[in-house]
């Protein structure tokens, strides 16, 4: 090997050390509750959610305050969008009315129901936002077709659509792992990721959720716990799917898939490390870089997916970032983590 070509091996082998030692700090979290919903607004306002009505925030990126939603102590809070240190809208996911939606508007002092699933069999798994008026949810299938719900005043108000396109196979839904499964790009574009059935697929809508087609993905289903659990979107060309099968955390095979037509065909990529990825999120600041996590630990791409860097092996179940230095994960147990690895860009 010549000195330059040696000289670069190094160096490259010393930064992905240091991400592996380094990438993340405990941060206390105030709870014990699993955590997987989070939403970060910039550099100093983050909100998380988990299980037993449980809510944090921090307003200064450093100190986070917990509390618990009332009369929500039995809701398992799987996504939460925040708009701002005092308005945010939290997801509750479950059977029935236990999929239920909540807003704040002064720091979760108090809290609003909005509304909550009419039907029995229908379990809503995430929500996502254009801007700060205009937001898509959904849940899994009923009567043999996903169900799809729009907002245009911020979440505080709900109306279900009659999607076209958005039949479900047998046996599959989506995942309410990490908030993700749901992502949209642009003005109107959204996509839904799915799994449990034979083929692992990614709806996409780019009418605002109006109709949806479904792509195949690579990524491996065909049992309940396994196929895509989240998806994310560069700009409304290029995005990522990743996934797993979260009873077997360490499993082999392929966990991503790379589009760059609008999910329209999806391209296998191994991401780092192997294993179960429960959510993958665009860094806001670095046009091509997108970090991944699960239970089988978490990495980063900066080149929209197509080569991953393993972080380091904690489990994690969801990850935001601020901008490539600024970042938090959640995950079992009140877990809050802090992102201290080199600058994703």
């Amino acid at each position: 090997m010549s000195l330059p070509a040696r000289a670069l091996f190094l160096a490259a082998l010393l930064v992905s050390s240091a991400a592996s030692a380094q990438s993340w700090q405990a941060v206390p979290s105030g709870t014990g509750a699993e955590l997987r919903g989070l939403s970060v607004v910039n550099g100093k306002v983050a909100w998380a959610s988990g299980a037993k009505g449980t809510v944090l925030r921090t307003v200064d990126g450093q100190q986070w305050q917990a509390m618990q939603v009332p009369d929500a102590d039995k809701i398992d809070f799987r996504d939460i969008q925040a708009f701002d240190a005092n308005s945010a809208v939290v997801m509750g996911a479950g059977p029935g009315a236990a999929s239920r939606i909540y807003r704040t508007d002064d720091g979760g002092a108090s809290w609003k129901l909005i509304v909550t699933n009419p039907v029995a069999e229908g379990f809503w798994d995430a929500m996502a936002f254009w801007d700060k008026d205009k937001g898509i949810l959904f849940g899994d299938p009923v009567k043999g077709s996903f169900q799809v719900y729009t907002t245009n005043d911020g979440g505080r108000s709900w109306q279900e659509i009659a999607s076209k396109g958005i039949e479900a196979m047998p046996n599959e839904g989506a995942f309410a792992a990490s908030g993700t499964c749901l992502a949209v790009a642009g003005s109107s574009d959204a996509w839904i990721a799915t799994g449990g059935s034979a083929t692992s697929r990614v709806f996409h809508s780019p009418d605002g959720g109006k109709t949806w087609r479904a792509s195949a993905t690579p990524i491996p289903a065909g049992a309940a716990a396994r196929g895509v659990f989240s998806v994310a979107f560069l700009n409304p060309k290029e995005g990522f799917a990743a996934g797993g099968d979260y009873k077997e955390t360490r499993m082999a095979g392929t966990n991503g898939a790379f589009t760059t037509d609008g999910g329209a065909s999806w391209t296998p990529v191994q991401v780092a490390p192997a294993g179960y990825m429960s959510v993958v999120m665009p860094v806001p600041g670095a046009p091509r870089a997108l970090v991944a996590a699960g239970l089988a630990g978490s990495g980063y791409s900066l080149n929209a997916g197509r080569n991953w860097t393993e972080l380091d092996k904690t489990p994690m179940n969801t990850v935001g970032f601020a901008s490539p230095t600024q970042g938090w994960a959640v995950g079992p147990k009140g877990l809050l983590m802090k992102y201290t690895g080199p600058a994703l860009q």
